[in-house]
C-alpha cells in the first residue's frame, strides 16, 4: 500500500520534485497570456491520419466499363471483383462512374445521405507540374517523396521544401484563434500524442486517452488514501508553497496546470450525455467515441473552436494489401458513421468537419505481393456542413500511358494540399487575410482574395 509517509519521503524538497507527471501532462499545451477572439458559434475540425500509405485506388475505383478494364489491366492481381463493388449514384462532370470498396458499406449510405464527400488526387506539390516536366527535370517536387516521415510531416506542416518545420497547420490555426482558452485546456485535442499538424508556436496538442475518464492521475499516486485524505489535495498544497529557486517553481506551476486540466478532461467526459449510439469495440471507433464525447462535454470548457487527431496506422501494405484492406476499410466505414450517429444525437453534426490524411497512395502497380509507395491519392471529408454526395478534383483517366504516371502508376496530384486544407481552414474561422500565416504557399495553388472557395466542398 502507499503510504502518507512513503508519499512524503517520495516528494520532499519541492514536494512532488520526483514525481512524474503522466503523459498528460507531459504534453500539455502552454498558452499565450492574450486569447484572440472567434467567431460566435461552435466548430470543429477532426483530422484521421491513416498511417503508413493508405492504396485509396482500391477504395474508390472507377465503375463505368472502359476505366475499369484500365484499371484491372494495371492493377492485375490487385484489381477488385467488378460485381463486388459498391457503386455510387452520381456521375462525374465528366460522365464517369465510380465505386467503394466492397467493405465501405456504411461510406456509400452517408456519401448517399450528402454528408460525405470525396476529394480526388491529392497530394504534397511545391507547384503544380506533370510526369513529363519530372521526367524532363525541369519540375521542382517535394523532399523525401515516398518516404513516410517525410510526407507524414509535410501532410501536417504543409510545409514541402525541408525537413525542419516545427509546426503544423492546426497548430498555427490555435495560434491565430485561440492561444490562452479560457479552462486552460489547449483547443487541439489529440487522441494519438504529441503531432506536427496541432503543434503551434504558442499551442500545443493535449493528449487524451482513448478510454475511460480520458486523462490520468499524478503517476503513481492515488486520489486517495485509505483514510479518506485526497492526495491531490495534498499534492496542491505541496504546489503552493512559494520557492527561492526558479526550476522549482516553474515545476511546480507545470504541475499544477497539468493536475487542473487532468480534472478538466474528467468533468467534460462525465458531463457529456450517454449515446444511443454503440461504438464498435476497437481502437479506431473507441477513439471517435471519445472525441464526441468531448464535444458533448464542451460548454464545461467554454471554448467555441476544436482540433482533434486520431491517427490508425498499418496501412503500409507492401504484401496482403486485398486481405488487409478487407479487415480494416470496413474499421474505418463502420467508426465513420458511428461518430455521425453520435454527433446527431448531440445536435453537433453540422458543427463538426471530419477529414481523413495519410503518407501517400500507392503504386497502382503490383509488386507481387501488394503495391508501394506512391503520391496523389484520394480522401473523404464527413459533415453537416460538407456538400456531400460528390467527387471534387480530378480522378485521373488510368492509363499505362498516363501524363500523371512517372512509373510503376506513382501519379502526381492534381491537387496539392494547400487547396485542400485551405477549404477547411476558411470553414473553421480563419480569415482570408490569414491563410498566408496558416498555409504558407497557399498562393501557389489558390488566391486568398478569391471570391471562389478553394474547392467547394463546403458551405
Amino acid at each position: 500500500m502507499f503510504s502518507r509517509r512513503r508519499f512524503l519521503t517520495h516528494s520532499c524538497g519541492l514536494g512532488v520534485a520526483a514525481a512524474t507527471a503522466s503523459t498528460t501532462a507531459l504534453t500539455l499545451g502552454l498558452t499565450r497570456s492574450v486569447s484572440a477572439s472567434t467567431a460566435d458559434g461552435y466548430k470543429a475540425l477532426v483530422c484521421i491520419l491513416l498511417a503508413g500509405g493508405n492504396d485509396s485506388y482500391n477504395m474508390l475505383l472507377p465503375y463505368d466499363q472502359d476505366q475499369y478494364d484500365e484499371y484491372t489491366k494495371i492493377r492485375s492481381d490487385l484489381a477488385l471483383e467488378h460485381d463486388s463493388l459498391l457503386p455510387l449514384s452520381n456521375q462525374s462532370e465528366d460522365g464517369r462512374s465510380y465505386a467503394l470498396h466492397p467493405g465501405f458499406d456504411e461510406v456509400r449510405q452517408i456519401y448517399e445521405a450528402r454528408d460525405l464527400a470525396f476529394i480526388a488526387n491529392v497530394g504534397t506539390l511545391l507547384e503544380p507540374t506533370d510526369a513529363d516536366a519530372i521526367r524532363a527535370g525541369s519540375a521542382r517536387v517535394p523532399i523525401g517523396l515516398g518516404s513516410h516521415s517525410d510526407q507524414i510531416a509535410q501532410w501536417q506542416s504543409v510545409i514541402s521544401y525541408n525537413r525542419t518545420s516545427s509546426y503544423g497547420w492546426g497548430g498555427r490555426m490555435a495560434d491565430l484563434i485561440d492561444p490562452n482558452p479560457a479552462s486552460g485546456l489547449s483547443m487541439n485535442i489529440s487522441l494519438s500524442g504529441t503531432n506536427l499538424f496541432q503543434t503551434g508556436s504558442h499551442v500545443s496538442p493535449y493528449t487524451i486517452y482513448y478510454q475511460g475518464d480520458g486523462a490520468n492521475t499524478v503517476w503513481s499516486f492515488p486520489q486517495f488514501w485509505s483514510n479518506g485524505i485526497n492526495v491531490h489535495n495534498v499534492v496542491r498544497d505541496l504546489l503552493g508553497v512559494d520557492h527561492d529557486n526558479m526550476l522549482r517553481r516553474e515545476y511546480a506551476r507545470r504541475l499544477q496546470g497539468a493536475m487542473d486540466n487532468r480534472d478538466t478532461v474528467v468533468n467534460t467526459l462525465r458531463s457529456s450525455p450517454e449515446f444511443e449510439t454503440s461504438f464498435s469495440d476497437n481502437y479506431f471507433s473507441a477513439a471517435l467515441k471519445q472525441i464526441a464525447r468531448v464535444i458533448g462535454g464542451r460548454h464545461t470548457l467554454g471554448q467555441n473552436r476544436q482540433t482533434f487527431f486520431l491517427q490508425f496506422g498499418g496501412w503500409d501494405h507492401h504484401e496482403g494489401v486485398l486481405d488487409y484492406q478487407a479487415l480494416m476499410l470496413p474499421i474505418v466505414s463502420k467508426g465513420l458513421d458511428e461518430f455521425r450517429s453520435a454527433l446527431q444525437e448531440l445536435g453537433e453534426f453540422g458543427n463538426v468537419t471530419t477529414f481523413t490524411i495519410s503518407d501517400f497512395a500507392r503504386t497502382l502497380t503490383s509488386n507481387g505481393k501488394g503495391s508501394d509507395h506512391g503520391w496523389g491519392g484520394h480522401h473523404m471529408v464527413m459533415g453537416g456542413d460538407v456538400r456531400g454526395g460528390e467527387l471534387y478534383g480530378t480522378y485521373p483517366e488510368l492509363s499505362q500511358s498516363s501524363p500523371l504516371d512517372i512509373g510503376r502508376g506513382v501519379y502526381v496530384p492534381t491537387m496539392a494540399v494547400e487547396p485542400y486544407f485551405a477549404e477547411l481552414a476558411l470553414w473553421f474561422g480563419v480569415e482570408r487575410g490569414n491563410l498566408d500565416e496558416v498555409l504558407p504557399a497557399i498562393r501557389k495553388f489558390y488566391s486568398p482574395s478569391s471570391s471562389d472557395a478553394p474547392v467547394g466542398f463546403l458551405v
